[in-house]
């Protein structure tokens, strides 16, 4: 299917968690403060244009799981606002949610404009199953993170997550993405 410039824009925030910035948290992310402060724009201009936001929220629930742990709630500055969509997946892929696929199966001829963390699990695995499901994603390359940060392969490994993840997707920075877009250009 050919992508039209004239589609609709959904951004669809993945995993902006708490969990992700919290020191000591085994799942934390070193260094996604730049991916996160791109989200947040990105976010920002979204709600200013009045464009429709998706938000994914992992919510896997092993045996050690806390439930009085704040670790799954969003970042403060991400968390939804009324009107805006949100689905808890309990795997990596947002398909995993029963909501998200209802809802993705129910739009036609959109581009869904992924932003957030876990690029190697929750991002990676959305995109997979979108593909296969004639769904469109463009994921916004600077405002991404991934959790092998922090070590001295961490480059080469976003790097092979990103060549992945490229067979499914298109990647945009977020400037080009802004420039480009008739839809959201300010």
């Amino acid at each position: 299917m050919p992508i039209s410039h004239e589609d609709p824009l959904v951004l669809v925030c993945a995993d902006l968690q708490v969990e992700y910035l919290t020191q000591g948290d085994r799942h934390v992310i070193l260094d996604a403060d730049a991916s996160i402060v791109r989200c947040l724009e990105l976010l920002t201009l979204w709600r200013s244009k009045l464009l429709p936001v998706m938000h994914l929220k992992r919510i896997a629930q092993p045996a050690w799981f806390n439930p009085s742990s704040r670790l799954t709630d969003w970042i403060a500055q991400a968390r939804p606002w009324p009107g805006e969509m949100t689905f808890e997946h309990p795997l990596p892929s947002a398909y995993s949610s029963s909501r998200f696929v209802e809802h993705m199966s129910s739009i036609r001829n959109v581009r869904c404009v992924v932003a957030g963390v876990s690029l190697e699990e929750t991002i990676l695995a959305t995109v997979v199953e979108g593909f296969h499901r004639s769904h469109r994603y463009q994921v916004v390359a600077d405002a991404v993170a991934c959790g092998q940060t922090g070590t001295s392969e961490a480059a080469v490994y976003k790097q092979s997550v990103v060549n992945v993840i490229g067979n499914f997707a298109t990647f945009q920075s977020s400037a080009e993405l802004i420039r480009t877009s008739g839809a959201i250009a300010i």
